[in-house]
């Protein structure tokens, strides 16, 4: 079976796009993530599961690395260091918007089932990725 439970991680597509990244070259590493956030943006049909699926990873190491964010899958998230992704964040909430966003059959495939905890997992990523306010902005300098 390719899915195995609602976490970013927990699909035989998010951990070979971990794998992919841990093959990559450390400086190919944020290009990596980046483009599998702007495919999901981009794409205005018919938005194919693997590429949601790669996109919600990539969105998670994104938030990740944000405050509030959780660590990575210890198992199936990337094992080799990622480069800084935080300015990363409003494309990586964009990628969640659209996948979360009809024609979407990632998002079709979770209503066939009970799809509550997954969306929950979705909507605490797209939370961590909202902007900071101004006072934690500068608070962080």
């Amino acid at each position: 079976m390719g899915t195995w439970d609602v976490g970013p991680f927990d699909n035989d597509t998010a951990a070979d796009f971990c794998g992919d990244l841990d093959e990559a070259a450390a400086d190919e590493r944020e290009g990596i993530v980046r483009g599998a956030l702007t495919r999901v943006i981009d794409t205005v049909d018919y938005l194919e599961a693997p590429e949601s699926e790669v996109a919600v990873a990539a969105a998670a190491l994104v938030a990740a690395q944000c405050p509030g964010g959780g660590p990575a899958d210890p198992v199936y998230g990337p094992e080799e260091l990622l480069p800084d992704l935080t300015g990363l964040r409003d494309l990586a909430r964009q990628a969640l918007d659209r996948v979360t966003t009809e024609p979407s059959e990632l998002m079709e495939l979770w209503a066939e089932s009970d799809d509550a905890p997954w969306r929950t997992i979705v909507r605490q990523l797209q939370n961590v990725l909202l902007p900071q306010p101004l006072g934690e902005q500068l608070s962080l300098i």
